[in-house]
């Protein structure tokens, strides 16, 4: 079993559980389905449920589609068994937009900073 734990910016706010809220149920349960995958299966999960950001180091995304509807929910392991779930969004075209991975890139150097810095 691995840890799922959710990005929190310097606010508290969780921008996972906030996107997660924001679907409608029928793609907010596919969504949470898709998540307890990641939660039970970890690192041996593979297409069409996840898959590595090529250019990003150690960036992954967990893909969601629920009928014509495509979310992403990029995240990264971490430590251990953790995986460290950062930004979702609805996808709307072929191409992940640049802005939805710098957001999620940002947020993983937020998060190893603040991990390095605790742990000295």
């Amino acid at each position: 079993m691995y840890n799922i734990i959710y990005y929190e910016d310097d606010n508290g706010k969780i921008p996972i559980l906030d996107f997660l809220r924001a679907l409608p149920r029928k793609n907010r349960a596919k969504a949470i389905w898709e998540i307890d995958l990641l939660k039970e299966f970890g690192t041996n999960l593979s297409m069409p449920h996840v898959k590595k950001m090529s250019s990003y180091n150690n960036l992954w995304e967990l893909r969601i589609k629920v009928s014509s509807n495509n979310y992403r929910v990029f995240y990264f392991h971490h430590t251990n068994n953790n995986f460290i779930l950062l930004h979702g969004f609805h996808k709307k075209s072929q191409k992940t937009p640049k802005r939805e991975i710098q957001i999620a890139i940002k947020r993983k150097n937020t998060f190893i900073e603040r991990n390095e810095n605790h742990e000295s």
